[in-house]
């Protein structure tokens, strides 16, 4: 009789447990980051910081359907994906509405509060991250979760960054250039995603 081990069943019944724990815990550390990171955005008036709360908003969500379809077919997991996809896209173009709005009515943002959350929000993308990183092989669902928490460690360099500029140059200008490249990352990502998913999407209605 064959083994559950020698059909590989046991090995991905491991593979989606390894991944269910992992997601998990990312998904309560970005929710987490995303209540401080967007009360705190608020109160220093930061681009930079906001954008970064929403990011943590996105992944949360990303997280939520990496963990709805990790039992389910690669046809799922290519939708989940898509679907990641256009919430990058969504806050991308979110973000790039607010550091317009902030070019037109001008406010110098808290560069405490930016480099204390900051760099907070830097720890807890580093767990993310390497939490992460051993499965970003294992398929499209965690491929495109790694590459949300890759996205993070960018985007909180650039909120230090923007907090340091903007108390050196008493300036809000770096808050909303960094705010900016932000959100081009987040749209240059949006693309990929959604390019490969479509992909994967063509190639399983063609079998």
């Amino acid at each position: 009789m064959t083994s559950c081990c020698e059909n590989k069943s046991c090995e991905l019944t491991a593979m989606r447990q390894s991944h269910s724990r992992v997601l998990w815990i990312v998904l309560a550390i970005n929710a987490t980051m995303f209540f401080a990171e967007g009360a705190a955005g608020l109160q220093a008036h930061s681009t930079s910081l906001l954008a970064d709360a929403l990011d943590m908003l996105g992944d949360s969500l990303v997280y939520g359907f990496s963990l709805f379809v990790l039992a389910r077919s690669t046809q799922w997991q290519s939708v989940a994906a898509l679907v990641k996809g256009g919430f990058m896209l969504a806050f991308g173009l979110g973000v790039l509405g607010e550091a317009g709005y902030k070019v037109f009515n001008p406010v110098l943002p808290g560069t405490e509060i930016m480099g204390m959350i900051g760099t907070l929000a830097l720890a807890a993308n580093l767990v993310c991250f390497f939490l992460l990183y051993r499965h970003r092989s294992d398929n499209l669902n965690m491929s495109s979760t790694w590459l949300c928490s890759r996205n993070d460690l960018i985007a909180n360099v650039g909120v230090l960054l923007a907090a340091g500029g903007s108390h050196q140059f008493s300036s809000r200008w770096p808050d909303i250039i960094v705010g900016t490249l932000i959100a081009g990352l987040f749209l240059h990502s949006a693309f990929g995603v959604l390019r490969q998913s479509a992909q994967e999407l063509r190639i399983i209605g063609k079998t």
